[in-house]
């Protein structure tokens, strides 16, 4: 560490004095055959064990969620409830790109990666400079068969290499010194309706995957490729075809499975020690619950995988013959509790439906599912002997045919949007949804490519806020402070040893509150919407916090929101830290 530290002020001439350059240029000419050294000895390559320990190394971020677990929390307490009236920007990037931005930033020896739907950039990260930037094509018509946004969510990184997937439906690899791409896969045909928005997964020293397109009638699946060569070593299907487990609950007797849905768009989390990967998987297609009898795995549900393999080791159903797209791809977090007095491997998720699930993580068993969002009507909770919702008349009359209004929505009790956990006071923070929706089945008509809903919908809004960041129980489901909005956040969430917690709105402003209570202590108008997801980090003994703003999510893409009219668009990288830290 301290070698890095030594390299990057020798290579920092741009803050230095004409005589501090002089000096260091005696060095530019060792330093440089030291570090192609370096660099060929494998000693700056990110190995697997490096990646297991990235939670416990605030000056890197290696992993999606800023470790293994994905609990988006930093330790770092520089910047503080004391402190964070002194947070100012640092510097600023832009993406030169006017998409929704929701990508994760990684960052290395002082180098920041992220993404964006076309372009991987890396820059300096203590000055926001270029240091490459590598263009992508993909075929014109493929916007068409993308949902929900035309975003990528960011990398995974293994030995100099970085790792993402394109819109129309790649997995490639880029060398993360010099941005070339080393080599490209083919995951599936986008015309059929696939996509990928996925930042990949390092997991056992193989690189994961999953899909998107659940709304377009696809069959989901996750992959599991060799991250020196592209070759794709394993494929888990997320539908099974007759015969295999899980088929028996698809009941209609004919076809179905095969446009049964199951995406697996958002990033799984991965346990080291039981060698255990934990992915969401998304809704059953078409949303016409009646035309597919049966629970329909493994859609609307938690897959346990060996990452060797792809073989499921459990699984865990939270919305079986899911007619109202209530998508189980949200983060499986993962968390050491301590619960009636044992130590438990726990996984926790709240669930699009509504509901805040705790498993244990070693086999899958349920120890608790509460209600964590204002408005449920569609169950009257989880039965913790079977796992399985008790419907009400909401859900019964909706598999039947008749018209029905739930919540929560198609938008979930909680969207895409990533939570965070505070391991010190055991609580979780996340933005949640508070809204509606008409809903009435209609018979789905399958073509390739096209949207396949089978339903007849409309949002419904209450009068107040729409959306409320939460600090939850994550045992009973209970807030213990929420902070409501008009509309909607739908950022991710980080949570700090300085006792904040740090989000954004889809109005611009990037926002700290105060851990313990809820009081918002700063906020920063970036200038366009906020949906992306903050992270801390740490350099030269400098703490430092990134977010990418840029609108364009589901809910501003779906809910006509006459208010976000006058947000302008246009993605770009902010960096704060405290002023004269």
């Amino acid at each position: 560490m301290k070698f890095n530290r030594w390299l990057r002020s020798i290579n920092r001439t741009s803050r230095q004095t004409p005589e501090d350059r002089t000096a260091a240029s005696r060095w530019q000419a060792p330093v440089a055959l030291l570090l192609s050294g370096a660099v060929a000895s494998g000693a700056w390559a990110q190995s697997v064990a490096e990646l297991e320990n990235d939670a416990a190394t605030p000056e890197d971020i290696l992993t999606y969620g800023m470790g293994y677990a994905q609990q988006r929390f930093s330790p770092l307490e520089q910047i503080n409830v004391d402190t964070v009236s002194q947070l100012v920007p640092v510097w600023s990037y832009s993406l030169d790109d006017d998409r929704g931005q929701e990508s994760f930033p990684l960052i290395r020896n002082g180098v920041m990666y992220t993404t964006t739907h076309e372009s991987t950039v890396a820059l300096d990260a203590l000055t926001g400079k270029q240091i490459w930037k590598s263009m992508l094509e993909y075929p014109a018509e493929t916007p068409r068969v993308a949902c929900c946004g035309i975003v990528n969510r960011g990398l995974a990184m293994l030995e100099g290499k970085l790792f993402r997937t394109t819109l129309d439906a790649h997995v490639m690899a880029l060398d993360a010194q010099t941005g070339e791409q080393l080599w490209k896969s083919k995951a599936i045909d986008f015309r059929d309706g696939y996509s990928m928005t996925v930042a990949p997964l390092i997991a056992d020293g193989v690189l994961i995957t999953g899909i998107s397109g659940g709304e377009y009638g696809i069959r989901g699946f996750i992959d599991g490729w060799d991250p020196d060569t592209g070759e794709q070593l394993w494929r888990r299907y997320t539908v099974p075809e007759p015969g295999q487990p899980g088929s028996e609950t698809w009941k209609d007797g004919g076809d179905a499975w095969k446009n049964g849905g199951g995406p697996a768009w958002l990033t799984g989390t991965y346990d080291p020690e039981l060698k255990t990967v934990y992915w969401g998987v998304g809704n059953a297609a078409s949303w016409n619950a009646g035309i597919r009898p049966g629970d329909n795995l493994y859609t609307g549900s938690i897959l346990a995988l060996d990452p060797k393999t792809g073989d499921i080791k459990w699984h865990y159903q939270t919305s079986p013959n899911d007619p109202f797209d209530h998508d189980g791809t949200n983060e499986p977090v993962l968390a050491d509790m301590q619960i009636d007095g044992i130590e438990r491997k726990v996984l926790m998720q709240a669930s699009r439906n509504g509901f805040f699930y705790v498993l244990d993580r070693t086999n899958g068993d349920l120890l608790a599912a509460n209600q964590y969002v204002k408005h449920l009507n569609w169950a009257e909770g989880i039965d913790l002997e079977t796992g399985r919702p008790i419907d009400t008349d909401v859900v019964i009359k909706a598999r039947a045919g008749e018209k029905v209004n739930f919540t929560p929505s198609a938008f979930g009790g909680k969207n895409w949007s990533p939570m965070s956990f505070h391991p010190g006071n055991q609580t979780v923070f996340a933005n949640t949804l508070n809204m509606g929706m008409d809903y009435k089945a209609v018979e789905p008509q399958y073509r390739a490519g096209v949207f396949y809903f089978g339903a007849e919908f409309g949002f419904t809004y209450p009068d107040d806020e729409r959306g409320f960041l939460k600090a939850i129980n994550p045992m009973t489901g209970e807030s213990l402070w929420e902070v409501g909005t008009e509309i909607p956040r739908l950022a991710g969430v980080l949570s700090t040893g300085g006792n904040l917690v740090f989000t954004g709105k889809q109005t611009g402003e990037f926002e700290a509150f105060d851990a313990a209570t809820g009081e918002k202590l700063w906020e920063f108008q970036t200038g366009s919407g906020i949906v992306g997801q903050p992270v801390a980090w740490e350099l030269d003994g400098r703490q430092y916090i990134t977010i990418l703003n840029g609108g364009g999510a589901v809910y501003a893409l779906f809910a006509g929101d006459e208010r976000l009219a006058n947000v302008p668009a246009g993605g770009a990288v902010w960096t704060f830290a405290l002023f004269g830290s």
